[in-house]
């Protein structure tokens, strides 16, 4: 097992170094001790020099697999972090990677449904529609009702890569652990974490499941559309749904020819964000430009589409509630208020110093205030607050990873469409109402009105209930009452025995004084002591 992880961490080094990417490492940032190492190792020189740095990038990730496609995907959308000549060629990495072979496709599709393609459709595309880290998309018609579909199929032989890059991930996280043993990142809850998303992202009856549960969320809504699946034609590998036709969102140029409204639909996407986290619990964790589209028809109206939802978080209502609060102190800039969540909450020591975290809080979030989002870099903003973690021990809550990549989506997409949205003001609003939907009278009515009719079922039930509630409580009193004088009791007792031994001892000691001067008195006080000694050991042996 060590050796097939040391394998796949050698390949990885590798394949960056046959790409040339050392060389996006700045001179002044490598010693002469790497310089020299690198010349040394002359079997990995730079086999593609006349390629632009941005393409020997993208070339690397799609050659190491999902994991590092799924990172470019990330990457792509970072346009303030990355040069753009960069940003433009990991932004291939969303839909267009290299396909495999269609006729292997259609092998793999024909075995998963158990049936020939000409028996369940009456067209299909061997050609690729669009090709990702995980899987590939081929056009098609259905013969039972003539409709147009999309057949998405995982690649094959992807399980083992993923595997062995998890076992890496697993081996770093470990390492990293030892090395810094109080480290409140928590790098291995976080690697799991990841690989749990991973593996539920190849299971394409999960995501199916997801698909559906999502298009339930926005039944009939203007912000989004949820494409439909046939899950009777869905295997583990295999995906069938419908074909929807739309602007991918990072094509400016053509939502600016389709007369689309880009602010509000900047604004619909982070409302899009926040009903999915706050309203649902049940949030899109994949939105990469390559799986969000936008609908031709109401420019001014627009509508977000939504595809590939392999990948969803989910969160509890604890988690909710410390998000909503969290967003709105930071809104409200009360950062008193944010730090004393943070404790409350676990993630910071109970013994921190609520004025220090309060002022390091304000230090990093001040200046993003007032601001549109093009000055507004999520990323700067969360390095910032990792610094700071650092400093307060703050732990890291590994089921909010998601939500935090997912952010990063909203960030990058937000940049592309409308520089100048106020990612603040648009969602203070939707926070504040959802805040009031859950405290106050509101959310005592919808309580009352959800536990209604299990009081409804048990209201019969309840006059048996208050009378043995009632007797029970009868019996333990009497209970209580015998004890309490039982006790009373053997307290009595244990006064009059040590009564007995006291009195004992007080005559063997006038005893002892009598005996040289008066014999008979002390032998007769010696009786007595001993009569008393064996009665109040007596009484005490008995209890």
């Amino acid at each position: 097992m060590i050796f097939s992880e040391w394998r796949r961490f050698y390949t990885i080094g590798s394949e960056l170094l046959r790409h040339g990417l050392d060389e996006l490492v700045p001179h002044q940032w490598q010693p002469w001790p790497v310089r020299l190492l690198r010349r040394s190792l002359f079997w990995l020189r730079n086999r593609y020099p006349t390629q632009s740095r941005g393409q020997r990038l993208r070339h690397a990730f799609e050659t190491l697999g999902p994991v590092f496609i799924k990172f470019g995907q990330m990457l792509s959308t970072r346009r303030d972090l990355l040069p753009s000549d960069l940003a433009e060629e990991l932004a291939q990495l969303q839909d267009r990677v290299a396909p495999f072979d269609g006729e292997l496709a259609r092998k793999l599709i024909e075995r998963a449904l158990g049936h020939p393609i000409e028996e369940l459709f009456s067209e299909f595309d061997p050609i690729p529609l669009a090709s990702a880290s995980v899987a590939q998309v081929h056009t098609a018609r259905l013969k039972e009702n003539n409709a147009d579909v999309v057949i998405k199929v995982i690649r094959p032989d992807i399980k083992p890569i993923i595997n062995d890059d998890i076992r890496l991930m697993r081996l770093c996280a470990r390492i990293i652990t030892r090395l810094l043993p109080n480290n409140r990142l928590r790098p291995v809850e976080v690697v799991e974490e990841y690989r749990r998303t991973l593996l539920d992202e190849l299971n394409l009856m999960s995501e199916a499941a997801n698909t559906i549960q999502l298009r339930r969320n926005f039944e009939n809504s203007p912000l989004l559309y949820v494409p439909h699946v046939y899950p009777d034609h869905c295997r583990e590998n295999v995906l069938v749904m419908e074909r929807i036709y739309g602007i991918p969102v990072s094509d400016r140029i053509a939502l600016e020819a389709n007369g689309t409204d880009l602010k509000l639909l900047a604004e619909r996407g982070v409302e899009v964000f926040f009903t999915q986290v706050f309203r649902d619990s049940f949030f899109h964790a994949d939105m990469h430009p390559g799986n969000v589209f936008v609908a031709y028809d109401r420019p001014h109206d627009p509508q977000w589409i939504g595809i590939d939802c392999g990948i969803v978080g989910t969160l509890n209502r604890q988690d909710k509630r410390y998000l909503a609060e969290n967003f709105l102190a930071f809104f409200n800039r009360d950062y008193r208020k944010v730090a004393e969540l943070h404790v409350k909450s676990g993630w910071v020591p109970p013994e921190t110093k609520l004025e220090e975290f309060e002022s390091a809080l304000r230090t990093v979030l001040e200046p993003i205030f007032a601001k549109p989002l093009a000055e507004i870099s999520f990323g700067h903003v969360l390095l910032n607050l990792f610094n700071t973690a650092r400093r307060f021990n703050m732990q890291v809550q590994p089921q909010l990873v998601l939500l935090q990549k997912t952010l990063l989506y909203i960030e990058g997409l937000g940049r592309q469409l409308y520089p100048q949205l106020d990612l603040w003001q648009t969602a203070k609003p939707f926070l504040e109402h959802w805040m009031r939907q859950q405290i106050g009278p509101q959310a005592a009515w919808r309580a009352i009105k959800e536990k209604a009719p299990f009081w409804a079922e048990k209201l019969p039930d309840m006059p048996d209930l208050i009378y043995d509630t009632l007797t029970q409580v009868q019996h333990q009193q009497h209970m209580v009452k015998g004890l309490y004088q039982q006790y009373h009791q053997q307290h009595r007792r244990h006064a009059q025995s040590r009564y007995l031994l006291g009195i004992g001892a007080a005559l063997l000691l006038g005893s002892i004084i009598l005996l040289p001067t008066h014999e008979q008195l002390a032998t007769a006080g010696l009786t007595i002591s001993v009569i008393c000694w064996f009665n109040g050991w007596w009484k005490i042996s008995r209890r």
